[in-house]
């Protein structure tokens, strides 16, 4: 009878082990899947990460060759969770990587606002001289480092410096088609110009020195001329130029249900700093 007892306690034993692994095998899993999924809730397109748009060489060359680089790099950010955790750029918008991603809730609104930001994005937006080999532009990495006037803030886009500071030389022109929404003075922007592409970003043009013939509600291409590059801005008299370098701020807005997110701006320019359109300076 003992021995009996013993087969029996034994029987259990493999059989709560084999439930066991079966629990693992089904539900670790969907667990962990679960807990990646997590990632895409819906504040996710207005939270810092989100706005920060974290994008490295390697992320950058893989969304160049890419004809959809806004769905990679969203597929990208939710895998690596922002570039925490290292990630295989090969395969990311195939397969099951992408399906896993594309079958969660939040997905259509997320990928949406990253096809937003990158995908109507053709040209950069200062023109490249082919006539003056001193006229070279720089930017940097920029998003939300301090600004001081009319309060502490962070500064929301990057600027794009002029070598030769002097207003009215450089051309700038539109990095994307869109419809232009806004023009005229802002008290921080100066002279600027608003174009807002079809999947609904709103690319912002600001301290320029003078427009070409363009008005509000005109549609413009990718690479239409906008106007000059400038130093207007930062007072409420219209004109006031002179109080900071010649340049151009370049913002990026989304409205996701009314709100509006500015997102950085940088990784947009380096992905676009080789579709530049060469022309001939005044």
């Amino acid at each position: 009878m003992g021995r009996d007892i013993s087969r029996s306690a034994k029987l259990r034993y493999i059989f709560i082990l084999f439930l066991l692994v079966l629990f693992a095998g089904i539900w670790i899993p969907r667990l962990q899947y679960m807990s990646e999924t997590s990632r895409l809730d819906s504040e996710l397109v207005s939270s810092a990460d989100f706005r920060s748009q974290p994008v490295s060489d390697e992320v950058l060359d893989a969304a160049r060759e890419s004809g959809e680089p806004g769905e990679l790099l969203g597929i990208y950010w939710l895998e690596s969770d922002f570039g925490r955790e290292k990630t295989e750029i090969p395969g990311l918008v195939t397969g099951a990587v992408k399906e896993r991603w594309s079958s969660a809730d939040g997905w259509t609104e997320y990928a949406a606002a990253c096809r937003a930001v990158w995908d109507d994005v053709k040209y950069f937006p200062v023109a490249e001289p082919s006539n003056r080999s001193d006229a070279v532009m720089t930017f940097e990495d920029s998003w939300m480092f301090g600004r001081s006037y009319k309060g502490d803030r962070g500064h929301e886009g990057t600027d794009i410096m002029a070598a030769v500071n002097e207003r009215g030389l450089y051309p700038i022109v539109s990095m994307t088609d869109g419809t232009v929404k806004s023009k005229g003075w802002l008290e921080l922007g100066g002279w600027r110009l608003g174009i807002e592409t079809e999947q609904g970003a709103y690319f912002y043009y600001a301290h320029l020195d003078s427009y070409t013939d363009i008005e509000v509600g005109d549609e413009v291409k990718a690479g239409d001329f906008l106007g000059y590059m400038g130093d207007s801005g930062y007072s409420k008299e219209e004109g006031t130029t002179g109080n900071f370098p010649v340049h151009l701020h370049l913002g990026i807005y989304l409205y996701p249900d009314g709100q509006e997110i500015s997102v950085n701006p940088y990784g947009v320019l380096r992905y676009a700093e080789d579709r530049r359109i060469q022309c001939n300076f005044r």
